[in-house]
């Protein structure tokens, strides 16, 4: 095998990478490092796909490489960044461990994704990078903020264990999710994608000038796109 079939796979090693010290990161106490490992482990992510699509490298091995890789970085990291803000934050040690629902919702909407047809383009559930990202906008967030009104409600015995629930069976629902993947065939412009770009842009550039704070821009746009995805549902079934 040339080493152009090894490139895919070596991103997605960078992925884990990134997973594994963004782990170490939360259990140490700095959330602030933790988001930025997550976000280089999301960019990674991303590339690997790319790269295998374009240098026409897909592998049996690549595939669950990269399942395993995303179960640490946006599955692992996530739950324990959580747990270390319920901790920080005076929450009862039995309902910290609440935060491990997010891990183990984001290993079965791993093992359903890799077997579901229906999610080529789009999502069936939130993808856990999105939980993933997210949830550590929100701990860095707290962290670095403690005076603001979501530190306060860290604080609180039902927020963040709440959260926690919500996001797990959130990655397990069968609530369609907009993708913003680029592949042949598929639209990626269209009304509900160019909307969210618009509100995504308006959302960092009011994180930027407020307090120039990268944790807020992402848990923004994360919430952006959650909420709106949602709000499609609604209407939908309606």
């Amino acid at each position: 095998m040339s080493l152009v079939k090894h490139i895919p796979n070596t991103i997605t090693s960078m992925n884990l990478v990134c997973g594994i010290l963004g782990v170490m990161c939360a259990v140490y106490g700095m959330p602030d490092y933790g988001l930025l490992c997550m976000v280089a482990a999301a960019v990674f992510d991303f590339c690997d796909g790319l790269a295998a699509r374009l240098l026409h490298a897909y592998s049996p091995i690549g595939k669950e490489l990269d399942s395993l890789a995303d179960m640490v970085s946006f599955g692992v990291m996530p739950a324990l960044l959580i747990l270390n803000c319920m901790q920080s934050h005076g929450v009862p040690a039995w309902l910290c461990y609440s935060a491990l629902f997010i891990a183990v919702m984001s290993a079965v909407r791993l093992a359903k994704f890799n077997i579901d047809t229906r999610q080529t383009t789009d999502f069936i559930g939130v993808a856990t990078p999105t939980c993933a990202l997210l949830s550590a906008g929100l701990a860095s967030y707290v962290f670095g903020n403690p005076d603001s009104f979501l530190a306060a409600w860290a604080g609180t015995v039902w927020f963040l264990p709440l959260y926690s629930v919500v996001m797990g069976l959130l990655l397990v629902s069968e609530i369609p999710m907009f993708g913003m993947k680029v592949a042949p065939g598929h639209k990626l412009l269209d009304f509900k994608r160019i909307l969210f770009l618009i509100l995504a842009v308006l959302a960092i550039a009011f994180a930027l000038i407020v307090g120039k704070d990268v944790s807020l821009a992402i848990l923004l746009v994360f919430s952006i796109y959650l909420v709106e995805n949602l709000i499609l549902y609604l209407f939908q079934r309606k």
